[in-house]
């Protein structure tokens, strides 16, 4: 089974590129543009003035939270030896685009998920439903931890990145481990009440 094909490929593409244009106005730093140039320099996209645009900033921020989440789900279903497949969610990114238009500031939506048909137990259900969240666990520790004992001379933009970084997987991580029907904790708490009782 091949590690990614070529439709994958093509969603996380487009899902990452939804994605940076739903986000590229909540990370913008609180500046007064003073004139229109340097504004259309950070609301376009492209690299300027060694900063990523807001789209760009947007995308390099968000993207890798949600692809690595479902790598976790699919990486793990694959070692139990499932077929498991990465798809953007179409209608959840084209809800998210309207709400984008519609509602200023900060958007809720399902923009992926991974699919594998077959059986799995209910530990290998529990198991692959973790490792979305898990992913994100360790990417807040991470960036955490590299913010807490940084270095002298890391860049603004490096720390700003980490910053949201962090605040993006912690909040990934509690919202998917919630026991709600939907989400991965219900199938987490689910899989270990019938494996274990």
């Amino acid at each position: 089974m091949a590690f990614l094909s070529l439709m994958e490929v093509f969603d996380i593409a487009l899902m990452s590129l939804v994605v940076g244009y739903i986000f590229k106005d909540v990370f913008r730093p609180r500046v007064a543009y003073t004139d229109p140039d340097t504004y259309l320099k950070n609301v376009t996209p492209g690299h300027h003035d060694g900063r990523l645009s807001d789209f760009w900033f947007a995308v390099v921020l968000v993207a890798p939270s949600i692809i690595f989440h479902e790598f976790g789900h699919k990486f793990t279903a694959m070692a139990f030896g499932l077929t498991a497949t990465f798809h953007a969610d179409y209608l959840w990114l084209g809800i998210g685009v309207l709400l984008k238009l519609v509602l200023p500031g900060f958007v809720f939506f399902v923009p992926a998920y991974v699919s594998f048909p077959g059986t799995a137990t209910p530990l290998q259900s529990s198991a692959i439903a973790f490792a979305g969240p898990a992913v994100n666990g360790l990417f807040w520790l991470g960036s955490w931890l590299f913010l807490k004992f940084k270095k002298k001379g890391v860049g603004k933009e490096t720390v700003r990145y980490l910053a949201f970084f962090r605040y993006i997987n912690g909040f990934l991580f509690i919202l998917n481990m919630l026991p709600v029907p939907g989400f991965d904790g219900f199938t987490v708490y689910l899989g270990l009440w019938h494996a274990f009782f």
